[in-house]
């Protein structure tokens, strides 16, 4: 869709119909003072008032058939101008600048100026055919200049407001998409982010009920099933948890805060492995976007899930400084697995970093947003 498309038009001058109206009535009163001696000068006057008024009424509609009467009237004013009490002189001026604030677009000022050079010949030839002096050609050309720049002032500013309606309307269209494009990057992301977590949750479920049916069909170990199954519970409520939190993001509803959530997660993980969790909080507490705190989130849950499953029963420490959240647990915990991989993926995503080694004694994962 174009821009000019989308703007109504404007119409000529900024008065509008208000100021041709104005125009008129100055042209209806100072014609009423007029004394001509022949009546056809009163012929004359009335034809051009009446193409006068054509002329303005279709300056918006038909701009070229608008500038033709407005020139034959500027002209013929002028032709009889000389003429004692004619008071010509007004249609001369009311019509010439109507002329200067239509807008020629393609062909400039080049109307403008030979519709001047008419009416500079016509008051020539008024002042030969009636007897008037070179002072009073100089006066008419004169108030015929100071006229033409004040519509030709008065179209540069009207020029000026389109444009300047037209690069606002272009903002506005600019900023609606960049923001629809911000919105479909982020439904993606967060689709990504929901995909990601499902993949991880159902996959590790679906492993642990395997092994639960097995143990027993083939063994008949009630036992070790039940607690398969016990860890499948545990899976299904963090995957759960996992996707309403993505789906908060999608949906901007609210998310927790991310020390909130922190302490809520180390209390499900202290319940579910019997394992105590020691969380720090330090530095300046920043409102942080959903998508960060659900990035931030599900690298603390992924580390703590991977600190239970290769160094159970040890303590876990996790630190929150600012956008820097660290998770330390004694014994290396081994390389790393799907599950860091998709974390560091979805930090890289909001503008973050993920690491994951041996500290020491200790393996320690650490993200970080910028």
């Amino acid at each position: 869709m174009k821009l000019k498309a989308l703007l109504p038009p404007r119409p000529h001058g900024e008065s509008g119909w208000v100021g041709r109206v104005l125009a008129s009535g100055v042209a209806v009163a100072v014609l009423s003072t007029a004394r001509p001696a022949d009546s056809w000068v009163w012929v004359v006057l009335g034809v051009s008032f009446a193409l006068f008024l054509a002329g303005s009424v279709l300056m918006t509609a038909r701009p070229y058939v608008s500038f033709a009467l407005l020139s034959v009237v500027a002209v013929s004013s002028a032709l009889i101008a000389g003429y004692p009490q004619s008071n010509a002189l007004v249609l001369v001026l009311v019509a010439i600048t109507d002329v200067a604030v239509l807008d020629f677009r393609r062909h400039g000022n080049r109307p403008i100026v030979a519709a001047g050079i008419g009416v500079a010949a016509a008051y020539a030839g008024s002042a030969w055919l009636f007897g008037q002096s070179d002072s009073w050609y100089f006066t008419q050309l004169l108030w015929t200049a100071v006229l033409v720049a004040f519509g030709l002032n008065r179209r540069q500013y009207e020029v000026q407001a389109r444009q300047t309606e037209q690069l606002l309307e272009q903002t506005r269209l600019a900023q609606s998409e960049h923001a629809r494009a911000a919105t479909l990057e982020e439904r993606g992301r967060i689709a990504r982010d929901l995909h990601d977590v499902l993949a991880h949750s159902l996959g590790a479920l679906s492993v642990q009920l395997e092994v639960a049916e097995a143990l027993l069909e083939e063994r008949g170990d009630t036992a070790g099933a039940l607690e398969r199954v016990r860890r499948s519970r545990r899976l299904a409520v963090q995957g759960l948890t996992e996707a309403r939190n993505a789906v908060a993001a999608l949906r901007s509803d609210a998310v927790p805060e991310l020390p909130a959530a922190l302490a809520g997660l180390a209390e499900q993980h202290e319940k579910d492995h019997g394992t105590a969790v020691q969380l720090a909080v330090t530095g300046h507490p920043r409102k942080l976007d959903s998508a960060v705190t659900v990035a931030l989130l599900g690298a603390a849950r992924e580390a703590l899930t991977n600190a239970a499953k290769h160094a159970p029963g040890q303590t876990v420490g996790m630190r929150l400084d600012g956008v820097r959240l660290s998770v330390r647990n004694k014994g290396v915990t081994s390389g790393e697995g799907f599950g860091l991989t998709g974390m560091r993926e979805r930090l890289a995503l909001v503008g973050g970093t993920l690491t994951a080694g041996p500290d020491g004694d200790d393996w320690l994962v650490v993200a970080e947003v910028e």
